[in-house]
């Protein structure tokens, strides 16, 4: 009855809708859509879960209505609240659970210990990641440098003909010829020929063996020319080639040997400043003498040089070509009426001081009527390097003036009387004259060379020589202050010709600046290398005083220190990689650097140059000893340096052994036992080495206590060690009484640690009752259960390395007694006289664990 019901009234339900359908009017904006039942239950079932979705419990509702009545936006608050960031508050960290002291304080621990680790965590994985983009980056350099070398030495492998494999074998040949020896590793190095290694390691090997040659001679008072040396090691290489660039490095060599005076000679009467100054100048001299012989070679036909050659015949070719479009020149004129010819006589004179050719500028100068009144005022600058009278001065600062005030005569030829006005400025060498004459004539020199060599010229030596302000002198500082108010990138041109910089540097004699410099460019062209040995060819002449430059930063040692430890810090590679012999040279050099040079070598240095070389030398001999294989590199296979280098630097027998007791002394602070062991028995210090030996003994005894696993090696080397100072001693015919008695002690506390040692063996091996027994025989502690007791000032009378080890073996005694049955009350005896030794010694502060072990065992 139900299911008919029930579909009479789904019947009922279908007939209405289908009026409705029929009822209802067709729309546009709806169209009709048809569905069956099964659909409609889909959809309706849809319709339900997302009603159930959306649907909000009343409490959600009320509260939504609330917010709304307040005026806040309850979506807005959802989405604020999605960002909101929960911080901890001081109850999280420290709950309020802690309600004593002792409990806040101990949270207040934990805490800490947990940030503690948590920080030692970050600290320890940002230096790994460090430490591993360390190792990545230095394997990639490697990787990269061995790709490259094996590359070259692909190019230039032999061909299968026999002449070529021949040329290959010479190089091999000249190779090992021209490398010195090396105490480290060094075949696989030296296998490989010289023309296959980079440019850095190249420069690295010939400078080395010049700097050998350098230390050889000044040990020997000979003649040596470091500048010349480095110029001509380098040239060999054969390194320089065209690629654009101004300044090459074998090009600033040969400044450096200009500059020190290697192939010329300076005037006596001189300042060393002004001798530099000088040298500078003739390198530009030279190579504007390099530059009219190219110039007469590119033009031979306008040249007219003819047969006879000479130097003002050279100087007159140059002009010939220079001014060739300005008419018949005056010493080129055949008949003067019929044209007048051009002057030169100020351009022949200006050119032979630029070329350096200044007797014939003399002759020129006297020769012609126009320069009569300049001739001797020339005479006089050429004769004294410049550093004319203050007469002198002031006449050619005079004819400046009415030159500048009046104007030449002939005005429509005002060119050549720039080099007249040029000349009478270098006599009066007037700052003020300089400065006008560079503001008036801003282009009156081509290139930087033409314009260092004449500030060079006006450079005078007092820079208050002057009677008054416009006739004050102009100075090397103010060159170099003009010099640097430009960046590096100004005279590189961005980098694109670098030693320009460097080269400005060293013809305005700032020499430690250019040194800085160079040294800071790491590259494949090993300019660092260049460097260094420019360093040591300037330091040898002790010329760093006068070139330290006008810009010294604050804080900056003086010029030779900072040479020195540009020249220690490169030493310090070979050291690093094990090459002893080349470190040994450049550390010599670094030493010789300290003290001056070569005044150094032969003691006529300042008393402070001396002592700091001294002690400089001493450092870095101490450096060397103290590396493996130092000992015998240094001293020889015995003995205290008769054999080794260290005799050529310490030729008495005292000096090397105070320095070797130095050395021992720094090794024992340094932890270095062995060596300082080693050193002390080369120089028969035996007593000294003896208690290192009991000190070592001692620590490795407390190890051995405290579980270390190698300690039982460690003392038997130890002993053997000791065992081996006292027969030495018993053959050695030099020991005094004193010495004696030093000896006697410390071989009383060496078998005192021996028993010792032995009774923690003893225990360990779980022979109880032997360890008992071998620790009432100790003399020297009052454990013998039949014995009396010693006094403390017994105790006190002790090594202090054997007092160090009396808790632990108080302990180790202590856990014998435990481990063995008290049959006669012997033990119990020896229990109290434990106790009663340990409350004897209570201001000791022995460990708590000792105290209440004691304590326990009575």
């Amino acid at each position: 009855m139900a299911s008919e019901s029930d579909m009479s009234t789904w019947s009922d339900l279908l007939h209405s809708s289908t009026k409705l359908l029929d009822q209802a009017a067709p729309s546009a904006q709806f169209p009709p859509l048809q569905r069956n039942l099964d659909q409609l239950e889909v959809l309706s079932k849809k319709l339900m879960s997302r009603t159930h979705r959306t649907d909000s419990p009343a409490q959600s509702i009320a509260a939504t209505r609330l917010l709304a009545r307040e005026g806040i936006n309850a979506e807005q608050l959802a989405r604020d609240l999605k960002s909101f960031e929960i911080k901890t508050s001081f109850e999280d960290v420290f709950p309020a659970e802690a309600t004593s002291v002792e409990e806040y304080l101990q949270q207040v621990h934990e805490m800490a210990m947990v940030s503690a680790v948590q920080e030692a965590q970050k600290d320890n994985l940002r230096c790994f990641n460090d430490y591993m983009i360390q190792v990545f980056e230095e394997d990639w350099q490697k990787e990269k440098l061995d790709f490259l070398q094996s590359m070259n030495r692909l190019s230039t492998l032999p061909k299968t003909n026999s002449s070529t494999g021949a040329v290959h074998s010479s190089q091999m040949v000249s190779l090992s010829s021209n490398l010195g020896g090396s105490s480290g590793p060094s075949y696989n190095r030296n296998i490989i020929p010289l023309s296959d290694k980079p440019i850095p390691e190249k420069k690295a090997s010939v400078y080395a063996e010049v700097v050998r040659n350098l230390n050889n001679a000044r040990e020997s008072a000979m003649n040596f020319r470091p500048a010349t040396a480095f110029k001509t090691a380098y040239e060999g290489l054969g390194l320089d080639v065209a690629g654009g660039k101004s300044v090459s490095m074998q090009k600033i060599l040969h400044l450096i040997q200009t500059l020190v005076a290697e192939d010329s000679t300076i005037p006596g009467n001189v300042s060393r400043k002004m001798s530099l100054v000088i040298g500078a100048r003739r390198h530009l001299e030279r190579g504007h003498e390099k530059y009219v012989m190219d110039t007469i070679q590119s033009h031979p036909v306008q040249a007219a040089l003819g047969g006879v050659v000479g130097n003002l015949q050279r100087i007159r070719a140059f002009l010939r070509i220079r001014l060739r479009d300005y008419g018949v020149l005056d010493f080129d004129a055949g008949d003067a009426r019929r044209q007048p010819p051009i002057d030169t006589t100020w351009q022949q004179i200006y050119f032979c001081l630029r070329t350096g050719y200044y007797e014939e500028a003399r002759n020129v100068a006297l020769s012609s009527r126009v320069s009569n009144q300049f001739a001797p005022l020339l005479a006089e600058w050429i004769t004294t390097g410049g550093m004319v009278s203050t007469e002198t001065s002031a006449t050619a600062f005079e004819e400046c003036e009415k030159m500048l005030r009046m104007g030449d005569s002939r005005a429509g030829r005002t060119g050549y009387d720039k080099k007249k006005l040029l000349l009478y400025a270098i006599i009066s060498g007037s700052r003020r004259q300089v400065d006008r004459l560079l503001r008036d004539l801003p282009t009156i020199f081509n290139t930087i060379e033409d314009f260092l060599w004449f500030k060079l010229s006006v450079v005078r030596d007092s820079p208050g020589g002057g009677s008054s302000e416009g006739m004050a002198p102009y100075s090397l500082d103010d060159l170099q202050v003009y010099l640097n108010k430009f960046e590096p990138s100004y005279y590189t041109k961005n980098g694109k010709d670098p030693l320009v910089y460097p080269y400005v540097l060293l013809l305005s004699i700032q020499l430690l600046p250019a040194i800085q410099y160079l040294f800071k460019e790491t590259g494949d062209e090993g300019y660092d290398i260049d460097a260094v040995h420019i360093s040591i060819a300037l330091a040898d002449h002790g010329v760093f005083s006068e070139g330290a430059g006008t810009g010294v930063k604050l804080g900056m040692m003086d010029p030779f220190a900072e040479v020195a430890s540009i020249i220690r810090q490169y030493g310090s590679v070979y050291l690093r990689s094990g090459d002893l012999s080349k470190a040994l040279e450049y550390y010599m050099q670094a030493a010789a650097a300290m003290g001056g040079g070569l005044l150094s070598w032969t003691g006529r240095g300042n008393s402070n140059q001396q002592r700091q070389r001294f002690l400089m030398l001493k450092q870095l001999l101490t450096e060397l000893l103290l590396r493996d294989g130092g000992i015998p590199f240094l001293l020889g296979l015995r003995g205290v340096g008769e054999e080794g280098e260290l005799k050529r630097f310490l030729t008495d027998a005292k000096g090397r052994q105070q320095f070797l007791l130095e050395a021992a002394r720094q090794c024992q602070e340094a932890g270095l036992y062995e060596k300082s062991v080693e050193i002390q028995k080369r120089i028969g210090a035996f007593s000294m080495a003896l208690e290192t030996i009991n000190k070592c003994l001692s620590d490795a005894i407390c190890a051995l206590s405290r579980g270390r696993l190698d300690g039982d090696s460690q003392t038997a080397g130890l002993i053997h060690s000791g065992n081996e100072i006292l027969d030495a001693y018993k053959y050695s015919n030099e020991a005094g009484t004193l010495e004696r008695e030093h000896i006697m002690e410390h071989q009383t506390v060496l078998r005192q640690l021996e028993a010792i040692l032995f009774i923690h063996k003893l225990a360990k091996a779980g022979q109880y009752q032997d360890a008992l027994r071998e620790v009432a025989k100790l003399s020297f502690l009052p454990l013998d259960p039949r014995g009396p007791d010693i006094t403390a000032d017994n105790f006190h009378r002790l090594s202090p390395h054997v007092q160090a080890c009396v808790p632990d073996l108080l302990k180790v005694t202590l856990t014998c007694l435990d481990n063995v049955t008290d049959s006669d009350g012997l033990l119990r005896a020896l229990r109290t006289k434990i106790a009663n030794f340990v409350a004897n010694n209570m201001t000791r502060n022995w460990p708590r664990d000792l105290y209440e072990k004691v304590a326990r065992s009575l």
